[in-house]
């Protein structure tokens, strides 16, 4: 295990999910060989069917590796590193900002119409639902995608190729839950597709914020909840003319195009510093042979 920890973390942490997700997946929350309903709370079976199986995934698989690796003191560092919350202010109000205006411009543009105003019950509770969101959906996967992964991958790939590992794995850490209730009625193929390409383009959107505010740990899962919240609270209110394909399809415009303004701007650094980078030696020169030995020129 000390020697290959990111292949036992991913790997722990899609069998732990994955086999927690069983029960939910076989039941009618899911393709219902098993003759039992997951009860709602909140007016949804997510919190029982999937959040156990989220929290024994990423930051449970993060939790055992570090501890059977690097004992109590990588533990400790771990935790101070998830507290990490001390960053200038303005990239908290960015974030909180620019999370719901970016995906509601790009909702506007294809739907080719512009939103409702938000009713006075969803600004009351959009604060409310963004910390929910955090101690849930971020916490359960943020610690192990971001704060685990991502560090040890840049350091040896940089940041663009671990970028493009950690993206298409937390997509696909996502699969069996398109069994269930939780991707929604009619699941065809190109969904889970456009969903993964999703989490690879807003992958390198999560690098950049999180190298930029120094591997700040609380940032990234306020990145990663602002978009849960805005879906799962702000779209169906204010774009409610519009079906749930639509979720999917401004959030892949939206990420890629960030993706790529964010790629040339930092041309490929996403926010690294110099110093964390993977230094790559030039390879030596041939030897060169001895004047006395070169042939003369004619």
């Amino acid at each position: 295990m000390r020697q290959r920890p990111l292949t036992w973390f991913f790997t722990l942490a899609f069998l732990l999910s994955w086999a927690a997700w069983t029960p939910y997946v076989l039941s009618r929350n899911g393709v219902g060989i098993w003759d039992f309903t997951f009860p709602a709370v909140g007016g949804t079976s997510q919190l029982l069917g999937v959040l156990p199986g989220a929290y024994l995934g990423p930051i449970t698989s993060a939790l055992l590796v570090t501890g059977l690796t690097e004992g109590r003191e990588g533990l400790r560092t771990w935790a101070r590193r998830m507290s990490k919350w001390r960053v200038n202010w303005r990239w908290y109000v960015g974030v909180i900002v620019s999370v719901p205006a970016v995906l509601v411009l790009a909702s506007t543009v294809l739907g080719a119409r512009g939103p409702a105003l938000p009713s006075a019950v969803l600004l009351t509770a959009y604060l409310p639902g963004l910390v929910f969101q955090l101690v849930t959906t971020g916490l359960a996967e943020e610690p192990g995608w971001r704060e685990f992964a991502m560090p040890r991958l840049q350091r040896r790939f940089g940041p663009v190729r671990a970028t493009l590992i950690v993206g298409p794995i937390w997509g696909l850490w996502h699969m069996p839950l398109y069994l269930t209730d939780w991707g929604g009625d009619a699941v065809t193929w190109n969904i889970p597709v456009e969903f993964i390409a999703t989490t690879i383009a807003f992958s390198f959107v999560m690098t950049w914020v999180f190298n930029a505010t120094g591997e700040s740990l609380p940032l990234a899962m306020l990145l990663h909840c602002g978009v849960n919240n805005f879906y799962s609270m702000g779209w169906g209110d204010m774009f409610p003319w519009l079906s749930n394909s639509y979720t999917t399809h401004a959030f892949l415009a939206a990420s890629a195009i960030a993706a790529v303004i964010i790629l040339l701007t930092t041309r490929g650094r996403l926010g690294q510093p110099p110093s964390d980078r993977p230094l790559h030696p030039l390879p030596p020169l041939p030897e060169q042979p001895s004047l006395a030995a070169r042939p003369p020129r004619l």
